[in-house]
């Protein structure tokens, strides 16, 4: 049996192009480039204006030169300058050097260099360093790398000999170097440690004797063996955590460099701040106009086909260069309404003038959504006078101290640190200690606070720290 109802209710829908500003916004700037590079190449309604376009508005005299054959045929250009234009012109050198990379086997041939061996001793472990893999791995057995160089050279080596030989080359740079597995890596990285350390020496016996029982995630049967606990044990296994499992790392990554580039910038001038964007991308995107008028002349022509598919381009080039305005615009009031929040920090970056600050401060003062300046402010670096800042790492909770006004949480941070660097080395404050103590400079605050503030700035605990010392 049929029935009809009348029903209401709200929906919130959010439109495709609205998904894609909200996704323009989390962009970085490498990002983005990409992005508009693969706009341009898709779209070939948008062009891109050139930043130093010829000007063409020169005199009669200036254009015309060389027109006597003496002074063109006698002139101080070079000929390749002329005639070939795969050179770097004055005004467009590069800004850095291009620097070679530097294969990590010839650093290991530099360290061979200077120990004493044999010739047949060099030469085996030129051969071991020649067999390790691109992360510095020897992941041939070394007895077949014995038997190949015997073979090759009509010079044996004993089995003994060539393991003497790859130490040696185990205790070269970087550590973990030579090695035929990940345990060994990690033992070899441990053994450069301070072995007298409880946490280095409870890891060595672990890799030595328990390491089948780490992959099986037996941590009951480790703890029993060596008597520890189980936050002691978390703690050697945060530590073995820390340890490189490439000792040299891919090709890739021996070569990429890991470089920040800043989204805004700040500077100081007498009159104030001046608060802008490193690059601005909308200036340099314009529609073609040549292009509209072929989508005119579509529109008046018969062809519908090719007048929806250009009408279509159109439509999308336009909404791509107004969202690069738009996203340009909303960042720039999003970074204007930081640095008038937190006015006092960017005067000369002392920590201690961070005023509490969320997302929702920031929104209400830009009148933006909370989610655009999560957007805007993730994965963004400003650069100040005082160093290349990220924008997430100005935000922070606020605590009430005991003349009742809200100070913020890096603030604490930060005394914590004064306290720890000023304190007895032998005899360390605890947490509770540090509570106490910064409740006398008027932070309230409970010691599982402190633990947590303790353990974010990477600072051991008491027990750790007396040791150390």
């Amino acid at each position: 049996m049929l029935r009809q109802n009348l029903t209401q209710k709200q929906q919130l829908k959010i439109n495709p192009q609205q998904l894609q500003m909200l996704e323009l916004f989390h962009l970085t700037s490498l990002q983005l480039e990409q992005r508009i590079k693969n706009e341009l190449e898709e779209n070939p309604i948008i062009e891109e204006k050139e930043t130093d376009e010829i000007d063409t508005t020169n005199s009669k005299e200036e254009v015309q030169e060389y027109q006597d054959w003496e002074e063109y045929g006698y002139d101080d250009i070079p000929d390749y300058k002329t005639e070939n234009k795969q050179y770097y012109q004055q005004d467009d050198m590069p800004d850095k050097p291009i620097v070679a990379s530097r294969d990590f086997k010839v650093d290991l041939e530099e360290q061979l260099s200077a120990i004493k061996l044999s010739e047949t001793d060099q030469a085996f472990a030129q051969f071991i360093i020649g067999n390790l893999n691109e992360k510095g791995f020897l992941e041939t057995p070394l007895e077949t790398l014995a038997e190949d160089f015997s073979l090759k050279t009509m010079q044996w080596i004993e089995g003994e000999d060539a393991e003497k030989l790859l130490h040696v080359i185990q205790r070269f740079e970087p550590a973990g170097v030579g090695s035929r597995d990940i345990r060994e890596c990690m033992m070899l990285q441990l053994k450069r440690m301070n072995t007298k350390c409880p946490d280095v020496k409870a890891a060595l016996v672990i890799l030595e004797k328990y390491y089948d029982d780490l992959k099986a995630r037996n941590f009951e049967k480790i703890e029993n063996a060596l008597q520890i606990d189980e936050e002691e044990l978390r703690m050697v296994l945060e530590m073995m955590g820390s340890l490189n499992l490439n000792p040299v790392g891919s090709t890739e990554e021996r070569s990429s460099a890991d470089t920040i580039i800043p989204d805004f910038f700040i500077t100081h001038r007498e009159d104030g701040m001046e608060v802008g964007l490193t690059n601005q991308r909308s200036a340099n995107l314009v529609i073609s106009n040549r292009m509209k008028a072929m989508v005119q002349q579509a529109e008046k022509g018969k062809d519908t086909r090719a007048f929806q598919y250009l009408k279509s381009k159109l439509s999308s080039a336009e909404w791509f260069v107004n969202a690069i305005r738009q996203r340009e615009t909303t960042m720039l009031n999003v970074i204007n309404a930081i640095v008038q929040y937190q006015f006092d920090y960017f005067q000369d970056g002392d920590k201690s003038q961070l005023r509490p600050m969320i997302l929702k401060n920031i929104a209400e003062m830009a009148g933006v959504d909370i989610s655009t300046v999560s957007r805007i402010t993730c994965n963004k670096y400003v650069q100040t006078p005082f160093g290349t800042i990220l924008l997430k790492s100005l935000f922070s909770e606020g605590i009430e101290n005991k003349s009742g006004a809200v100070i913020s949480n890096k603030v604490i941070q930060k005394e914590i640190e004064e306290v720890i660097k000023r304190e007895d080395k032998k005899s360390p404050y605890s947490d509770q200690q540090l509570a106490s103590l910064l409740a006398t400079r008027g932070f309230n605050i409970a010691r599982r606070t402190v633990t947590k503030y303790r353990e974010h700035l990477q600072i051991p605990v008491a027990q750790m720290r007396a040791f150390w010392a």
